[in-house]
C-alpha cells in the first residue's frame, strides 16, 4: 500500500525562498523529474498566492531543483494520474484553484527557470511570463502519446505564442523539442548553460524588480486583458489603468529620477 506523504513532506517538495524584491518558489522533488502530486498541487498554488500577496516581492521566479524543472503530474500510486484512473467517474474538480488557474491570475510577473520539462510541467511553464531554458533541456507536449489532451491551458496558449499552423504541429505530433528549437520558435526567449540557468532568471527579475512595480503589474494585467478584447475596448482600459499610476508616489519618483538624471527609487506606492 502507497502511503501518501505528509504536509511537512510536502512542504520540503515545493520550497519559497525570499530575497530582496525576488520570491523564487522550486519544485523539489529531482528523484522523481519534479514530478507533481496532489498535494504537491494545493502546495504550489499556496507559495504562488503567498508571494503575489507579500507586498515587498516585485517577481516570481518558478523553477526545479536538478535537470528536470516538472516532468508532468506523479503516475505513481499517491499521483494525481492514477487517482484519477482507480475511479470509473470523473472527479469534481475546484478549477479556480488550481496551479495553471492561479497562475494566470497572478499580477507579479513570473519567470520560469525552465529545465526539461513535459506534459503538466510545460503548462506550468506556458502559464509563466517569461521562460528562459537550460540548453541541455528537453520539452515535450506528448499529451496525445499518452491518450488525452493538454489539460492545463497549453491549448490555449500555444496558439497565442506559436500560431496555429506551429502549435498544431507541436501537439498533434507530440514532438520532443530541444532547447534551441524551442528557442527557434519563440516558445522560449533564451536559452543558456544549465549551471547558469538559475542566475541568468535572477537577474533577469533584479532587473525587472528595479522598476515601478505597481506600472510592471498593471502592464502585465492589460497584456493579459488585451488577448481577449478588441483595440478600442483595450485603450479605454488602458486609460483608466493610467489614472491612479498618474497620482502615485512612484510616478513622481520616476519622473523626478529622469530629470535629475538619476536612478529611481521605488516603493510601490
Amino acid at each position: 500500500m502507497t502511503t501518501q506523504p505528509d504536509i511537512a513532506d510536502v512542504e520540503e517538495e515545493v520550497l519559497l525562498e525570499k530575497h530582496d524584491h525576488l520570491a523564487v518558489i522550486t519544485l523539489n522533488r529531482p528523484e522523481f523529474q519534479n514530478t507533481i502530486t496532489t498535494l504537491m498541487l494545493d502546495t504550489l498554488c499556496e507559495r504562488m498566492l503567498e508571494a503575489e500577496a507579500d507586498p515587498d516581492i516585485r517577481v516570481i521566479i518558478l523553477n526545479g531543483r536538478g535537470r528536470f524543472f516538472c516532468g508532468g503530474l506523479d503516475l505513481r500510486g499517491s499521483g494525481v494520474a492514477a487517482n484519477l484512473t482507480k475511479s470509473q467517474r470523473i472527479p469534481e474538480l475546484d478549477l479556480r484553484n488550481t496551479p495553471p488557474t492561479v497562475l494566470n491570475k497572478i499580477n507579479k510577473p513570473i519567470i520560469c527557470a525552465m529545465g526539461s520539462s513535459a506534459g503538466y510541467g510545460l503548462d506550468l511553464a506556458l502559464g509563466c511570463d517569461i521562460r528562459l531554458v537550460a540548453k541541455s533541456a528537453r520539452i515535450s507536449a506528448a499529451f496525445v502519446k499518452r491518450g488525452v489532451t493538454p489539460e492545463s491551458g497549453g491549448t490555449w496558449f500555444l496558439p497565442r505564442l506559436l500560431g496555429w499552423s506551429k502549435a498544431a504541429e507541436l501537439i498533434f505530433t507530440g514532438r520532443v523539442l530541444t532547447a534551441e528549437q524551442a528557442k527557434d520558435m519563440g516558445l522560449v526567449s533564451d536559452c543558456v548553460e544549465d549551471d547558469k540557468l538559475l542566475d541568468s532568471a535572477i537577474e533577469l527579475a533584479n532587473e525587472i524588480a528595479m522598476n515601478a512595480p505597481l506600472a510592471v503589474q498593471s502592464s502585465k494585467r492589460m497584456m493579459r486583458m488585451g488577448l481577449d478584447e478588441g483595440f478600442e475596448d483595450h485603450v479605454y482600459r488602458v486609460f483608466l489603468q493610467l489614472i491612479p499610476l498618474l497620482k502615485s508616489e512612484d510616478f513622481k519618483e520616476g519622473m523626478t529620477a529622469f530629470m535629475e538624471r538619476r536612478d529611481p527609487e521605488f516603493h510601490g506606492r
